[in-house]
């Protein structure tokens, strides 16, 4: 077995997505498992004990099973040191991308989650966000740094964001404004990213036409 090499458990059109972009983006030896979850293979037992949540991304590396979607940004940017998408401990940057890379999962996609089924926060004392609209100011403040989330310096977290931006605004959740379209298409322009936009369309067709057959 390759020590090296990563699994990733992916499904199209779902958050692993962006994680496959990275793993292309960071020259990793990986190989796929692809769940149908229109046929709920994500539902099975081999991939429960994988995940007992039944959700993707989720990847093995050197025996150790890594869950979360954070999780994993960070555990790979570490990983693979030498393309520099996660700064170093002792690196001035690496607070604030630690920072931005936990404020999307505690904070943006739960805030996305609640305006996406028109539910309002709730009491301040127990929200993990707060408000929405303070939640896009922090993002968009950061954004005009430009042309990355931390000026210069393409991260592993430009990944998270530029397709996690591409699908908010793409569904009308997040309001695409000047900022955020730059980014988006700056982001989306890399070739990795087209790339995998591409094979991920024709897997999602595929995943759609078995299910159809059943």
């Amino acid at each position: 077995m390759d020590n090296a090499r990563v699994t990733l458990y992916h499904s199209p059109r779902t958050r692993s997505q962006g994680v496959l972009i990275l793993l292309e983006e960071l020259g990793a030896p990986y190989e796929l498992r692809v769940l149908n979850m229109k046929i709920g293979e994500q539902s099975k037992p081999d991939y429960l004990a994988i995940n007992p949540l039944g959700k993707v991304p989720a990847i093995v590396h050197k025996g150790a099973v890594v869950t979360e979607q954070v999780a994993i940004y960070i555990y790979l940017g570490d990983a693979f040191p030498e393309k520099g998408f996660a700064p170093a401990i002792g690196d001035p940057l690496r607070g604030p991308y630690l920072r931005f890379l936990a404020f999307y999962g505690s904070a943006f996609e739960p805030a996305v989650v609640d305006r996406a089924r028109k539910t309002e926060p709730g009491l301040r004392a127990m929200s993990p966000y707060g408000e929405f609209e303070p939640v896009l100011s922090v993002v968009r403040d950061q954004l005009k740094m430009g042309p990355y989330l931390f000026g210069d310096r393409f991260t592993a977290a430009d990944i998270l964001w530029g397709t996690a931006l591409r699908w908010t605004t793409t569904f009308g959740l997040v309001p695409r404004d000047e900022t955020f379209s730059a980014y988006i298409d700056r982001i989306a322009a890399r070739p990795c990213v087209h790339k995998i936009g591409k094979e991920d369309h024709a897997l999602a067709e595929a995943h759609e036409a078995a299910a159809a057959k059943r």
